[in-house]
């Protein structure tokens, strides 16, 4: 199997697919609860200040449904967040989640993957092994270890790293989702994986980048 860049990603192995179903075992009651839960998590890790801030990309999707804007502190420097943040994708990097979910059971990298370090307006961040204009993300804009925006045609994706005095950083990511009821069959799976896989999924993103760029 090839990624998009033509590179051939090493087949996972037993010891690594079993720590990705025992990964996602351990999400299942937050799959489950979070439609029950999905005022709070919309927010998970983040303050008054940084739901209210006006994000990359805020003005490019106007009538989104309720957006999502969650935090974390790492402890590590901006510079060494960002590397994680550029190479994110389908078969790239991964998620740094659930990768039996989201990247065909390939483990997310746990290092800096130099051949996914070039970030270029119009690029793609693929959510699929095959991406399309239509499933895929792409760059639409960035400052170098401060901000970063993934953008598809309804919905955009972006990041803010923050450094503080004490060599941390704010890493605050924001959602925003607008559902094209002109495709139901489409906007009703969008409702259903939102509702049910956005906020568990998202959580251990954030959990996996802190983790890595923490080591």
């Amino acid at each position: 199997m090839t990624t998009t860049t033509g590179q051939r990603r090493p087949r996972p192995t037993g010891a690594e697919l079993g720590r990705e179903v025992a990964a996602v075992a351990a999400d299942i009651p937050r799959f489950a609860a979070a439609p029950f839960h999905r005022h709070r998590h919309r927010r998970w890790g983040a303050t008054d200040d940084e739901v209210a801030a006006v994000m990359p990309g805020d003005d490019l999707v106007p009538d989104a449904a309720p957006l999502c804007t969650r935090a974390i502190t790492i402890g590590a420097s901006p510079e060494k967040v960002w590397p994680w943040l550029v190479q994110v994708g389908c078969l790239r990097a991964g998620f740094y989640a659930d990768d039996l979910l989201d990247n065909l059971g390939h483990p997310s990298a746990r290092r800096i993957l130099p051949e996914f370090q070039t970030l270029r307006v119009g690029q793609w961040v693929p959510m699929a092994p095959t991406p399309t204009p239509s499933t895929a993300f792409t760059v639409a804009g960035f400052e170098t270890n401060r901000w970063l925006l993934w953008e598809q045609p309804t919905s955009t994706w972006a990041w803010r790293l923050t450094g503080a005095p004490d060599g941390t950083t704010r890493l605050v990511t924001r959602i925003r989702k607008r559902y094209d009821w002109a495709k139901p069959a489409e906007a009703v799976l969008a409702l259903f994986l939102n509702k049910f896989g956005d906020f568990p999924m998202m959580r251990r993103m954030l959990l996996g980048i802190k983790e890595r760029a923490e080591a």
